[in-house]
């Protein structure tokens, strides 16, 4: 079992979350192989596909310790707990629920807790989130709105999420994002459709190559 430490450093050094959001967990597996496949190994599975949780256990079941399973869209401390003992190594929420991340800090698993102001930001962050996931990024000013934030406030980790892609992605982290959460630009639902699952792989490959090219 991987400790709080372990975890978040491994986020930290790989800098990018997949998220994989589907119509049915069917398939959450083999996308997750694609993904990883493509150079990814922090892969987030959302709570609202249905059967997530149980793709959660039979994906850390699965990859062992070479791919960190998450579970998303968690609105409440019980999921938390469930997606937890599912196997899930961190957890992330979409909006602010305090009860969640005292949940996480129970079971020594990170937070990315979901914010978009800064006394939203601020917030969690006292709370003991460990990263802060800042939604919708694309919508409040993208890497300009982080920047921003980063400046009165640059002890905050901030994770954008919401149409970040290969395409922008090395302007969030160059404005001070440490980790860049990556979705549906990636994880394209007609190529999961029809198990084009080398497109997909060619997706995590390109995003991969641009944090790389940021991170040296």
């Amino acid at each position: 079992m991987k400790s709080h430490f372990e975890i978040l450093k491994k986020i930290l050094d790989e800098k990018i979350v997949a998220i994989v959001r589907l119509d049915s967990g069917e398939q959450l597996v083999r996308v997750a192989e694609a993904l990883n496949a493509g150079g990814i190994s922090i892969i987030e599975f959302t709570c609202s596909t249905p059967g997530a949780l149980d793709m959660v256990k039979e994906a850390s079941a699965h990859f062992g310790g070479e791919v960190l399973i998450g579970a998303g869209t968690v609105l409440d401390p019980e999921t938390a707990r469930a997606a937890i003992l599912a196997g899930a190594e961190f957890i992330v929420n979409p909006a602010i629920n305090l009860d969640t991340i005292k949940m996480c800090k129970r079971y020594g698993k990170p937070i990315i807790a979901g914010a978009m102001t800064p006394t939203e930001m601020l917030t969690v962050w006292e709370a003991g989130a460990d990263l802060v996931k800042v939604f919708p990024a694309s919508n409040i000013g993208g890497p300009d709105y982080i920047k921003s934030v980063l400046a009165p406030l640059p002890q905050l980790r901030l994770v954008p999420t919401g149409g970040v892609s290969a395409d922008n992605a090395a302007q969030y982290l160059k404005a001070g994002a440490v980790v860049v959460a990556v979705g549906g630009s990636m994880v394209d639902k007609k190529a999961v459709s029809r198990g084009d699952w080398s497109a997909i792989t060619g997706e995590a490959q390109k995003l991969v190559s641009v944090v790389r090219s940021v991170s040296r």
